[in-house]
């Protein structure tokens, strides 16, 4: 049977080259064309019942394909093609398809093949047996011509090679059912390039697990499933609900029965034998996993931020505890007991527990502990000055409110039994309110007997400012104020409208820029601060020493950018600016030089007396993602510096140029050095914060 094996392929061989022109060069270059071209078909010799197929182009065009019949003159068209692709179509050849050359019909006309078709002695299945089969056991199959057959494919998809045949002739084929077949026909194979494949006419029917029941019905998770039922050697893994595939159980030895134990983050749901086939056997009915049950809760009254405990049954399910959105850390946890410590705004009137398998169930109803106030010491005093308010629980206290007053006092208790606080110097006589951690408000059952204050009191003015502009401040009792000075005794010596509401005042030009605790100063010498930012960059002064202005060198040595060693930052718009502006993720390097000065040398000073200030600009606030750090490097030596902020964002007062001091007494060498790296490098540990268009000027130092 080699033999004739051997004689079949060549014949095969000789059919397709005689109809490709001994093959055809698959590198050569196509024309788009959509006239059907046939190169190749076959098997031939072919098997009825078996495939036949057609290789060349635009082959899907071919409407029908005619073979000869059994006798003469007789002809079998067969309409129902596949088609592979645009190269490839086949179709099923009959049973009472004959030798001779073979038609396709096409819109541009017949196409017949040079050669005829074929056909070998068929391959033929008579019977599988056993119809029903447990996989790992025997399968026979009857036949002709089996000897021929390479691979015995299972549904779905799963191949027994002739290597693993236990016996094999021209009429029976022997195999034990590989544990991945699955019901369905099976398909014998002789493994040719274009195989034939001959189906079996029934399906084979490959047992499965059989899942009888389960129990218990109820369990806790972490506890043992039993299940019970049927061929349970068959199953792989067992599938809880939520998804939950377990692999590891215990199987008796009869296979009937399964020991399992249920993982922790089950759910409620069907449980699901997995066979090794893949297939899903589900159990009847649900199984119910237990929750935390007998919940109660210690002390009766809970205190934000201190501990509590809740007491119970299966508590050891618990996963995560909320008060509301606020989680609660947990410091002991068992089956019967929680202590966790209340989150400190917490105010939800039940906490929620949460399991791994996704329940959840609510303590009883909690009540929180509130401050209560016992005395208000002085009872009557003056806006503006100190109450020391005692009590009981006023460490949960967070801020103090007054009446007649618009500000809201921020507060940390020394204790909690007694606090301090500054009465807003508009607030008049009335009762205290204190806001607690989370947001409970307390009002005293006394009232507090506030007397106007002697001093102004600051109600309006801008946030920021421009030296040389006139500021409004707007208030009461502003016609007691003498003096205005600004940060490092800058004192006003320019004023506008003074009266009891509005003082008006010129900004002197040399003020600091930058957050200025603006000092208003009475008569009787008693001073009220104003913060106020100064805008603006500090001046450029006859003893500044200027290390780079990012102006354009005559030098050739330097681009206006220096060497942008990162890429890091718009060259050419410093170049037409006088000033860099970043990119939004920029190296390393923001700018650096490592060359002698061209234009006499890079200053040096005595650290001590200067400090180092650069010129910045934020057109947008940068909102901070993660840790960054500017590190401006100065002939090889580092300091390094934040950037301005405002409102948690890197920022300049109305998104214009500002002025950033850093010192660096301590830190550079006295005097600084005036050779090797100077620029600016960015060290940052996040990927978010984007830092386009934040620009620099002037890097330059000042005397202090």
């Amino acid at each position: 049977m080699q033999t004739k094996r051997n004689i079949w392929t060549a014949c095969l061989m000789m059919c397709l080259l005689i109809l490709t022109g001994f093959g055809f060069n698959s590198c050569e270059k196509e024309e788009i064309d959509t006239k059907v071209v046939l190169k190749s078909f076959g098997p031939s010799p072919a098997l009825r019942g078996g495939e036949l197929r057609f290789i060349g182009n635009n082959l899907e065009r071919v409407t029908s394909v005619i073979l000869p019949g059994l006798t003469q003159g007789q002809t079998v068209e067969v309409s129902e093609i596949t088609v592979v692709n645009k190269r490839e179509i086949k179709i099923a050849i009959p049973q009472n398809a004959g030798v001779g050359k073979v038609t396709l019909k096409t819109p541009d006309g017949d196409i017949v093949t040079l050669t005829p078709i074929t056909y070998s002695e068929p391959i033929i299945i008579e019977s599988v047996t056993p119809a029903t089969i447990k996989p790992g056991q025997k399968l026979t199959i009857n036949g002709d011509y089996l000897n021929l057959i390479k691979s015995v494919v299972f549904f779905d998809g799963v191949a027994v090679g002739d290597t693993a045949f236990i016996t094999q002739t021209r009429k029976k084929i022997e195999l034990n059912v590989p544990f991945e077949a699955q019901t369905g026909k099976i398909i014998l194979s002789n493994g040719a390039e274009i195989p034939i494949e001959v189906y079996s006419k029934d399906p084979l029917n490959i047992v499965l697990p059989t899942f009888t029941s389960f129990s218990p019905a109820t369990i806790k998770p972490g506890a043992t499933l039993t299940i019970t039922g049927k061929d349970l050697d068959l199953v792989s893994m067992v599938e809880f609900g939520g998804g939950k595939i377990i692999p590891t159980f215990t199987l008796s030895d009869n296979g009937t029965k399964i020991t399992i134990t249920v993982p922790e983050d089950a759910q409620d749901g069907v449980v699901k034998l997995i066979a090794k086939s893949g297939v899903y056997v589900e159990g009847m009915g649900e199984l119910t996993t237990v929750i935390p049950s007998n919940l109660a809760v210690a002390p009766e009254k809970i205190k934000n931020k201190e501990a509590m405990t809740i007491t119970g049954a299966n508590l050891d399910l618990v996963s995560a505890i909320k008060f509301g959105d606020l989680e609660a850390v947990i410091s002991e946890k068992s089956a019967t007991k929680i202590i966790l410590t209340v989150p400190e705004k917490a105010s939800a009137t039940v906490a929620r527990l949460f399991t791994l398998s996704t329940k959840t169930v609510d303590t009883p109803a909690l009540t929180y502990v509130v401050p209560a106030i016992t005395s208000l010491n002085p009872a009557a005093l003056m806006a503006g000055t100190d109450v020391t308010i005692t009590g009981t629980n006023l460490d949960l206290v967070k801020q103090v409110k007054f009446t007649g007053s618009s500000k809201i006092v921020d507060v940390v208790p020394a204790s909690a039994t007694s606090l301090v606080v500054a009465v807003p110097t508009d607030a008049t006589t009335g009762v205290v309110t204190l806001i607690t951690l989370n947001e409970t408000e307390v009002v005293s059952a006394m009232s507090l007997d506030v007397s106007p204050a002697d001093i102004p009191v600051v109600t309006g003015m801008p946030a920021s400012i421009k030296p040389g502009q006139l500021l409004i401040i707007q208030g009461t009792k502003l016609n007691l104020v003498e003096t205005v000075i600004f940060e490092k005794g800058v004192k006003a010596t320019s004023f506008g409208t003074r009266s009891a509401t509005v003082l008006e005042v010129y900004v002197p030009e040399e003020v600091a820029r930058g957050v200025n605790n603006m000092q208003l100063i009475t008569f009787s010498g008693k001073t009220v601060i104003a913060p106020i930012t100064i805008s603006g960059v500090d001046p450029i002064l006859p003893t500044t020493k200027m290390i780079y202005d990012f102006n354009q060198r005559t030098s050739d040595w330097h681009a206006v950018d220096w060497d942008n060693w990162g890429g890091s930052y718009d060259a050419a718009l410093g170049k037409t600016n006088g000033y860099i502006t970043l990119f939004s993720r920029p190296g390393w390097w923001v700018l650096g030089c490592n060359h002698p000065d061209p234009n006499g040398g890079w200053p040096s000073v005595d650290p001590t007396k200067y400090v180092l200030k650069i010129d910045m600009k934020v057109p947008k606030p940068i909102t901070i993602t993660g840790g960054y750090e500017f590190i401006f490097k100065i002939g090889g030596e580092n300091v390094s510096s934040q950037l301005i902020v405002i409102n948690n964002k890197i920022a300049t007062p109305g998104n214009e140029w500002a002025t950033l001091t850093i010192p660096i007494s301590g830190i550079f060498s006295n005097p600084t050095k005036n050779s090797g790296d100077f620029g600016i490098v960015l060290n940052y540990s996040d990927a978010g914060t984007d830092f386009a268009g934040l620009s620099f000027d002037n890097l330059r130092y000042d005397l202090k």
